[in-house]
């Protein structure tokens, strides 16, 4: 089931950000292309993944609290407990409401002057881009930069990707990407990035 987004919606409530300060490499009709990478995209619920650890259902809230920085306490709580209510299928578990209190307290004495851990994106779509999944992925590999040596951190980079297109990661998708045979992709893709794929296709 969907989660159920008009609580949001209706108030205003804001879970996805551009960046603000990082300045663009490049920019396209499709979207914005970041060389060096950015850590300031936020887009939450973006995938049809929902939050299914404690770890990733406090990152999520202080990402909320950070991107709506004049919440008041009383509309934080509201919010985390609209959102920790499984009946709205943002998250997979149950949680009693003392330790969702607890949660609440804990985040909002936290210092929001510094941004909320994020993971690193070099090539942000626009929402509205009509471009195929195929088109997408070419535009990548382009970016990204074709080579015969395919590095655990070029790996790392087509994966976060083709994530971030709410799509299943295969080898084959990453080698074409980067323009080299799934053999080169193969023996460069250790242990770490392969339980990295594996959970990041379980989410999908």
């Amino acid at each position: 089931m969907s989660r159920r987004m008009d609580y949001l919606i209706n108030n205003r409530i804001i879970y996805r950000r551009d960046p603000v300060n990082d300045e663009p490499s490049d920019v396209f009709e499709w979207g914005n292309f970041y060389k060096e990478g950015t850590h300031e995209c936020y887009e939450l619920f973006r995938s049809k993944a929902k939050i299914n650890t404690f770890k990733s259902l406090k990152w999520h809230l202080l990402v909320l609290l950070y991107l709506n920085p004049t919440f008041d306490e009383k509309e934080f709580k509201t919010l985390c407990f609209y959102i920790t209510n499984i009946k709205n299928n943002f998250i997979t578990f149950e949680i009693e409401k003392e330790i969702v209190s607890s949660m609440i307290h804990d985040i909002y004495k936290l210092d929001l002057e510094r941004p909320p851990k994020n993971k690193m994106r070099k090539i942000i779509f626009k929402d509205y881009t009509w471009l195929t999944l195929s088109e997408k992925l070419s535009i990548v590999g382009t970016l990204i930069g074709r080579t015969k040596i395919a590095s655990k951190e070029k790996i790392q980079e087509c994966m976060n990707a083709i994530h971030d297109m709410n799509t299943c990661i295969t080898i084959q998708r990453i080698a074409s990407m980067l323009g080299c045979s799934t053999r080169t992709v193969y023996r460069n893709l250790d242990n770490q990035l392969q339980t990295q794929k594996n959970l990041m296709n379980s989410m999908i």
